[in-house]
C-alpha cells in the first residue's frame, strides 16, 4: 500500500516496500506530493527503491562491520569506530526508533544524526558523559565538526560494506554534506624552554623515551614496537616498518637522526644490554603496566615540571614537526618525516611559517626593467 497523507499542513508519503514501511516529509504542497507517490510506485515496480533481497538489521551489520575491522585493521581503529556505531545505535534508539534495517538508513536520518551529534553532551575527548557536567569539569555540548566529520566517513564505510555484501544498493552518506572544520583546536607544542623542563624532570628511564618522542615525532605505537634492527647507526636513520603482529599506520618510512639522538641511543643500548638482551629498543610495556603508562607517566611529569596542557603524547609529535616547520623546513618535507598520508594533514602547522613563506617568494628569478 502507498499513499499520501497531510499533517499541520504538512504532506507525508507513506509506503511499503518488502515488508518495511517508509515514511517521507514532502512538503506542504499536494501537487508535489502526489508526483512523490507516482515516483517511488514507478521504483517499487521497477526494484530500484534501494532495497536488496538481502537486507540486514542494523545492529546485524554493526556486528559483522566490527568483526571485519578486528580482522583487517589496528585494534585502535575498531576501537575508534566502535564508538561511532555506538553514538548511531544510540540516535537511531532516542530520535528514530523505527528505523532497524540498513536499508532504512537515508540521508535525511543520516542529517538528523549530524545534528544530534552536535547537540550531545560530551567531554574534552568527544565521548558521551552521563548528566550535565563530566568528572574532568571540562564537558562541553556538542562534538567538533572534525570529529562528525569522521563519524560519517566511518558510517560510509561500513555501508559500503554492506553494499559489497549485498545488504544495500546504494550508500546515503553520499547524500549527506559534512561539516565545515573551523572550530578546530590551535595545535597544542611545547616551546624549548618546557621541553628542557620536561626531560630535565624525567626519570632515567624515560628520559630516552621522550627525548626519541621529540626528535623524532614518532607515533606511540611506533615507538614502542621500534627494534634495535630498525636502527641504522652507520647512516644514522630510524626506519619505521612492519612487524610480524604489526604495521605502521600509514606504510613504513625512515626517519633521519640527529647527533644528538643518535649519540643517546648508543648509550641507551649500552645500558640496556647490562639489564638483560632485547630487542626492543624501549621496553615500555612490561607486564603490570598500563597501555597508557607512557601517557599516565608524561602527565605526572607535566605537573611536576609545571607545564600546562599536556596530558597527550601527541603533543610531543606536534612539537616535533611545529619546530621543524618553525626552522623554515617545507611542509612537503615535515609530512614525509611525519608518515602523513595527506598533506592536509601537514597543513594545520602552516601557520608557524609565514617567514618562511615570504622567503619562498624572494627566490622567484624575475626581475623588473
Amino acid at each position: 500500500m502507498s499513499r499520501i497523507y497531510q499533517r499541520e499542513n504538512i504532506w507525508y508519503l507513506d509506503v511499503r516496500v518488502k515488508g518495511h514501511r517508509i515514511r517521507k516529509r514532502v512538503g506542504t504542497s499536494r501537487k508535489v506530493a502526489e508526483l512523490a507517490l507516482k515516483d517511488a510506485e514507478v521504483k517499487i515496480a521497477r526494484d530500484e527503491f534501494g532495497f536488496t533481497k538481502h537486507d540486514i538489521p542494523i545492529d546485524k551489520l554493526v556486528e559483522r562491520f566490527l568483526e571485519y575491522n578486528r580482522t583487517n585493521h589496528r585494534p585502535t581503529t575498531t576501537e575508534r569506530y566502535k564508538a561511532v556505531t555506538d553514538h548511531l545505535q544510540e540516535y537511531l534508539r532516542e530520535k528514530r526508533p523505527g528505523v532497524l534495517a540498513v536499508s532504512q538508513l537515508s540521508a535525511e536520518v543520516l542529517e538528523g544524526y549530524k545534528a544530534y551529534r552536535r547537540d550531545s553532551l560530551v567531554n574534552a575527548n568527544g565521548k558521551p558523559v552521563d548528566g550535565e557536567k563530566g568528572a574532568t569539569g571540562q564537558s562541553r555540548v556538542g562534538a567538533r565538526s572534525r570529529t562528525v566529520n569522521f563519524e560519517l566517513d566511518a558510517i560510509k564505510a561500513m555501508l559500503n560494506l554492506a553494499i559489497r555484501w549485498g545488504y544495500l544498493r546504494d550508500n546515503p552518506v553520499k547524500d549527506v554534506k559534512a561539516l565545515k572544520t573551523d572550530d578546530m583546536k590551535p595545535v597544542r607544542f611545547l616551546t624549548l624552554e618546557e621541553c628542557e623542563r620536561l626531560l630535565a624532570a624525567s626519570s632515567s628511564e624515560l628520559y630516552p623515551v621522550y627525548f626519541t618522542f621529540l626528535s623524532t615525532g614518532l607515533r606511540k605505537a611506533e615507538l614502542e614496537n621500534l627494534l634495535w634492527s630498525d636502527i641504522d647507526f652507520k647512516r644514522s636513520k630510524i626506519w619505521v616498518r612492519a612487524k610480524k603482529d604489526w604495521k605502521p599506520k600509514t606504510g613504513e618510512r625512515e626517519i633521519p637522526m640527529s647527533g644528538e639522538l643518535a649519540k643517546l641511543l648508543t648509550e641507551h643500548r649500552k645500558k640496556s644490554a647490562k639489564t638483560g638482551p632485547s630487542d626492543f629498543v624501549f621496553s615500555v610495556q612490561q607486564a603490570g603496566r598500563s597501555h597508557n603508562y607512557l601517557r599516565t607517566e608524561l602527565i605526572k611529569l607535566a605537573q611536576t615540571a609545571d607545564i600546562p596542557d599536556l596530558t597527550k603524547l601527541h603533543t610531543l609529535r606536534h612539537t616535533f614537526a611545529s619546530h621543524l616547520v618553525m626552522q623554515g623546513v617545507d611542509l612537503p618535507t615535515v609530512s614525509k618525516l611525519m608518515g602523513h598520508s595527506d598533506i592536509e594533514t601537514t597543513m594545520i602547522y602552516a601557520h608557524l611559517a609565514p617567514d618562511h613563506l615570504a622567503n619562498a617568494v624572494t627566490k622567484l628569478p624575475f626581475k623588473r626593467r
